[in-house]
């Protein structure tokens, strides 16, 4: 079982800044890509990017959706199944949950997993 666990929201005044963070842990297992979402009250659930890893588990490519490419950056700490949204000039449209995914195989079993994390929330209000 490959468990997923974000970190970092919280409560933000508008143009603040804030820095998520995200961890897959468990045994024998191989992350190939993570992933962030969010999810705003009424709203269906949305990607904001994506990190895929190299064999190694380095970090090879990184991904941003066009809406918040100038304002956030995904990042990943090279073989440790980490990665981190930081996100600058933030707005109260970016009042979501913010969940992380992980996607690889479980090497033990040679089986795909597809990991969720709880959710972390992010409020921007003054």
């Amino acid at each position: 079982q490959v468990k997923v666990v974000e970190s970092g929201g919280g409560l933000v005044q508008p143009g603040g800044s804030l820095t998520l963070s995200c961890t897959a842990s468990g045994s024998h297992f191989t992350v190939n890509t993570m992933h962030w979402y969010r999810q705003a009250p009424g709203k269906e659930r949305e990607l904001v990017g994506s990190i895929t890893l190299n064999t190694f588990g380095d970090v090879a490519t990184t991904y941003h959706v066009d809406s918040v490419k100038d304002r956030f950056t995904i990042s990943g700490e090279n073989r440790k199944n980490t990665m981190y949204l930081r996100m600058t000039r933030l707005n109260q449209g970016d009042t979501a949950v913010y969940y992380c995914n992980a996607k690889g195989v479980v090497s033990l079993y040679v089986l795909p997993f597809d990991s969720w994390g709880q959710g972390t929330q992010v409020t921007v209000s003054s």
